[in-house]
């Protein structure tokens, strides 16, 4: 299971405006700033993001490499996947597809993907599966 993960952004303080207004729709709530000062020689400043107790998004400033990364994110409900989409691309993202089932995975995946601010692709998914519906 995945703990955590760090996505390098250009400009952090931008990012995290971006990133406080789309993860709330997902219940992504818990917000952290991490001083690398208190942990080892070269640790990164880091910008948390998280919920239920547990911080699991991270963002930290230095030059974004867009093509490396996909972050899907859980969404509880088609709703929910609407929901982030639209204020996603209010918050500025660009539209890679919009929701909708996606048929060539599963015709239970409901999901909407974007690009952030960087360049980063993003998914809000809903698998009616997982969540016992």
């Amino acid at each position: 299971m995945l703990d955590h993960i760090f996505l390098t952004v250009s400009e952090i303080e931008r990012s995290i405006a971006f990133y406080e207004r789309v993860l709330p729709i997902l219940g992504i709530t818990a917000r952290l700033d991490y001083d690398g000062r208190d942990g080892p020689p070269g640790h990164p400043d880091l910008k948390g993001f998280g919920a239920n107790g547990r911080m699991f998004f991270w963002l930290r400033a230095g030059t974004a490499a867009p093509g490396a990364v996909h972050v899907g994110f859980v969404a509880d409900s088609e709703a929910m996947v609407d929901a982030a989409h639209a204020q996603a691309l209010g918050a500025g993202a660009s539209e890679i597809h919009p929701p909708g089932p996606q048929l060539h995975y599963d015709p239970r995946y409901y999901a909407a993907q974007l690009r952030d601010l960087d360049g980063y692709s993003l998914e809000f998914v809903f698998k009616s599966w997982q969540h016992g519906s």
